[in-house]
């Protein structure tokens, strides 16, 4: 048997999978918490337009970092104790279409104020 057939090395190996996927959920929320940053804070000051679209936007970002980091955890954990138990774990089509829809309005929202601004 060699060690890509040892049904232990896959266990691990797909452990270590989902730690980095959580990671990736994390980085990503901090992501876009530091886009909240630069559109709320630094972007208005570029400009001459009022700030207040900016921190409207700033919020929207700080809001997507935060479900994105929350979701990432909870799906860390639903993704754990299915692989402790065995079982396999579908994902919630409705946090991933509330993620992408919230990401589109944000974005066209921003090239709209830039725009505008």
């Amino acid at each position: 048997m060699t060690p890509a057939d040892d049904p232990v090395d896959v266990t691990r190996r797909t452990w270590l999978a989902e730690d980095r996927t959580w990671l990736a959920w994390l980085r990503t929320g901090l992501a876009a918490v530091a886009v909240a940053v630069g559109v709320g804070t630094v972007a208005p000051e570029l400009g001459t337009a009022t700030a207040w679209p900016y921190a409207v936007l700033g919020a929207g970002y700080g809001v997507l970092g935060m479900l994105l980091t929350v979701y990432g955890l909870i799906r860390h954990r639903e993704v754990g104790a299915a692989l402790s138990e065995g079982r396999p774990v579908p994902g919630n089509p409705l946090a991933v279409v509330l993620c992408v829809a919230l990401s589109a309005v944000l974005a066209l929202g921003t090239v709209v104020v830039v725009v505008v601004d």
